[in-house]
């Protein structure tokens, strides 16, 4: 397996984080000037929650946590690419936990049902537990 593989899972994940920065504002925009109020009123997500509706700030919330499990994604991508470890079965993986942020993306910056959006989220941290779990086992074997 070419060990370059491991990149596109990444790559993935970062276009759906440029995605969700993009939508974001694409609904916050429209949304603050329909509130009439000055742009120094959202000085801080408080202000921000509550002078927009909650659907607004969805995908703002989706962009925070694409900053959490994700950096753990990214390192371990690129120890596995380091190290030479990158197989079909980490490939595989990191493809299963990339679709399951997109899913919950989805879910989180548009419906948002709560338990929809934790299975997604879930099953994406399951596939990076067992990415890195795997990777601890290899490093001391």
């Amino acid at each position: 397996m070419n060990d370059e593989a491991i990149f596109l899972p990444m790559l993935m994940n970062m276009a759906l984080t440029a995605f969700v920065w993009f939508y974001m504002y694409a609904k916050r925009i429209p949304a603050m000037k329909k509130a009439k109020l000055s742009v120094q009123t959202y000085t801080t997500p408080a202000r921000i929650e509550e002078y927009l509706p909650a659907e607004v700030n969805y995908s703002a919330n989706n962009l925070k946590n694409l900053f959490e499990l994700p950096v753990l994604f990214y390192a371990l991508c690129l120890y596995l690419f380091v190290s030479g470890n990158v197989d079909a079965v980490y490939v595989g993986t990191a493809w299963a936990f990339v679709t399951m942020r997109v899913l919950h993306s989805i879910v989180h910056s548009t419906c948002n049902i709560v338990m929809l959006r934790f299975y997604c989220y879930a099953a994406g941290a399951v596939a990076l537990w067992f990415m890195l779990g795997r990777a601890l086992i290899d490093a001391v074997a």
